[in-house]
């Protein structure tokens, strides 16, 4: 997502480093980058063109804030205008629209293919979160197997799901409501047929479903890959039905972003959604500051701890750190952790909300690293629980069957072993307030940079940036 705007971006930055004053010829040439950047982006032309005279207007003689070089004070009128771009005069997230009287109806629309049968177990999920009883129903009468899908989806996010099989849209949604308000539901999700915008008579029914349901937030799903005829299909849509807000989905496969930067200035209403990946919690609430910050590489802590504390278990992490300073920490342990850290999502993706890595994470092999820990997994998970919980147990024999049955050799089965032992007496000497040499993470080993494949000059100089606390 943005991964290839948020490098040209940091490019043109570092072009103004070295600088003492702010001279309008070095803006110039950055803003020249900048704007080549948005529009190989997929940015409209014309939002590029007043996003970049706003750029010009701030930054050519502007004070230097106390404590910037010239180029971050670029980056922070760059990154100033991203926000407003993104956010409009309102910089934060925008709510849904829930009515003041159960039931709300929330009405999905768009194309077909957008993603709006997912969206909609994703949105069931999300309103669950937040105690919240959600029902699902079925108004999509033209995709075979689209109800089918909606009750597979639903079963998954523990959500009731209402149809009528193939009957009248309008009259699937009216009763929908009805059940809702019967059974206790407070918010009914409306999972329309997808439609071309150009389409009347299918736009017509979707005008006919609003009029029968009176739905307190319409919410229109548009693929973030089709770039710029998202935000076509999105004017189009909001002058047929008054659209409230947008959810981009499958914006982790688009590089670009052009549609996210493009649909608020264009169409002039928020962004409420993205959807970062295909499982059904991979859903983020869309801030305007936050979207800023990754795109020109700052990060997004925020969002990562908030990741954080939805994935991890506080219960979990208090019995842990009883073991860590009784020094009992084992492998059983370290598969939970690892676990619970695969809930934060892809490393990648992780890492890159944390400041200051956006432009270094190319100097670290994550494919190495991964491939490591995937190894050190695959030779526990090879392991007995008795095992795991008393590596003592580990003599030669039961080492070439942990050998065997992960794929691997005695000798990784060896370096694992050491490597775990190494980091359980660094806890110990934590615990105690003493500090013995930093031990290696299981499963990394040094390291090797990408520049320096064969691990000469003393491995990655990259270290990853959690502090001992």
């Amino acid at each position: 997502m943005f991964e290839s705007l948020s490098d040209k971006l940091q490019a043109a930055f570092k072009r103004l480093r070295g600088s003492g004053t702010l001279k309008e010829e070095d803006v110039t040439a950055a803003l020249r980058e900048i704007r080549l950047a948005l529009l190989e982006a997929d940015v409209n032309f014309k939002v590029v063109k007043d996003f970049v005279a706003r750029v010009r207007e701030r930054a050519v003689g502007e004070n230097i804030l106390d404590g910037l070089n010239p180029a971050q004070q670029v980056v922070k009128v760059v990154h100033d205008e991203m926000v407003n771009l993104l956010g409009g005069e309102d910089a934060a997230a925008t709510p849904l629209q829930l009515a003041p009287r159960p039931p709300s109806v929330i009405m999905l629309c768009g194309l077909q293919g957008a993603g709006k049968t997912t969206l909609a177990a994703k949105l069931a999920m999300h309103l669950r979160k937040q105690g919240r009883s959600p029902v699902l129903a079925a108004c999509d009468v033209q995709r075979p197997a689209a109800i089918k899908q909606l009750q597979v989806v639903g079963e998954q996010v523990k959500t009731p799901v209402f149809t009528l099989g193939v009957a009248d849209p309008v009259r699937i949604a009216r009763e929908a409501v009805a059940w809702a308000k019967a059974n206790n539901g407070d918010t009914v999700i409306l999972d329309t047929a997808g439609r071309l915008h150009i389409d009347e008579a299918l736009m017509d029914e979707l005008k006919n479903i609003r009029e029968a349901t009176q739905p307190s937030e319409i919410l229109l799903v548009l693929d973030a890959m089709t770039g710029q005829d998202a935000v076509n299909v999105a004017r189009d849509f909001d002058e047929a039905l008054s659209v409230g807000g947008f959810v981009l989905t499958k914006i982790d496969g688009d590089a670009r972003g052009g549609a996210a930067i493009s649909i608020r200035s264009v169409v002039g209403k928020p962004i409420k959604f993205v959807g970062i990946g295909e499982k059904l919690d991979a859903l983020e609430v869309f801030h305007p500051d936050r979207m800023a910050g990754r795109i020109l590489g700052m990060g997004d802590v925020l969002t990562l701890i908030e990741k954080a504390e939805a994935a991890l278990d506080e219960k979990k992490a208090v019995e842990m750190e009883k073991k860590l300073r009784a020094g009992k920490f084992d492998f059983e342990d370290y598969l939970d952790q690892m676990e619970q850290m695969k809930r934060l999502g892809p490393l990648d993706q992780i890492l890159k909300m944390i400041p200051g890595l956006g432009n270094k994470l190319q100097d670290i092999d994550l494919d190495q690293n991964q491939k490591q820990l995937a190894h050190f997994e695959a030779i526990v998970r090879s392991m007995t629980k008795q095992e795991r919980r008393d590596p003592a147990l580990l003599n030669g024999s039961r080492r070439r069957r942990i050998a065997l049955g992960s794929g691997t050799t005695v000798q990784e089965v060896n370096k694992v072993l050491n490597q775990f032992d190494q980091m359980r007496q660094m806890m110990r000497g934590m615990a105690s307030g003493k500090m013995p040499g930093m031990a290696p993470m299981p499963g990394h080993g040094p390291g090797k940079s990408k520049k320096n494949k064969k691990g000469k000059g003393g491995g990655n100089r990259f270290r990853m940036p959690f502090g001992r606390g």
